[in-house]
């Protein structure tokens, strides 16, 4: 069973399921984080929806250089989180199955592709503070926690 992170199913409403996976990616004690700039800022961990036909891995590399402009290497799955939310932009409640990579940086390729995006690289304590989401913060302050 995968963990579900912040508000609970409403009661009556269907939601349907998108899965992702999204990127922890460390420059030193910083990270790379995307700010998805419409509407209110919201920061998160690059990455976002597997399309059919595409595994987690490939969905992975496209997400990242989609929205932070960087190639990564070397990925391993920490683990995974689900939560309930309203997505706006598709008008649907969804249920998001989150697979959580950590990845190494390779180097950026261009700007962000995906509209309202902009790439930041920040300490990891301001990334964990400034997060979004309670289930990417939880996956960076558990990766950072476990790092010398």
């Amino acid at each position: 069973m995968i963990r579900r992170v912040g508000e609970p199913p409403k009661p009556g409403q269907i939601y349907k399921i998108r899965p992702g996976a999204y990127a922890i990616l460390p420059i030193g004690r910083r990270f790379l984080i995307t700010a998805q700039t419409s509407g209110e800022i919201d920061l998160q961990l690059p990455g976002g929806g597997i399309d059919p036909g595409e595994s987690p891995l490939q969905a992975l590399y496209r997400e990242v250089r989609e929205e932070i402009g960087w190639s990564i290497a070397a990925p391993r799955r920490l683990g995974a989180f689900r939560r309930f939310v309203f997505m706006p932009e598709y008008n649907i409640w969804a249920e998001k199955i989150c697979h959580i990579y950590a990845a190494r940086p390779v180097r950026q390729l261009h700007a962000p592709t995906e509209p309202h995006h902009e790439t930041m690289i920040i300490d990891a304590d301001d990334a964990i503070a400034a997060l979004g989401n309670d289930g990417d913060r939880m996956f960076l302050e558990s990766y950072v926690a476990a790092r010398p």
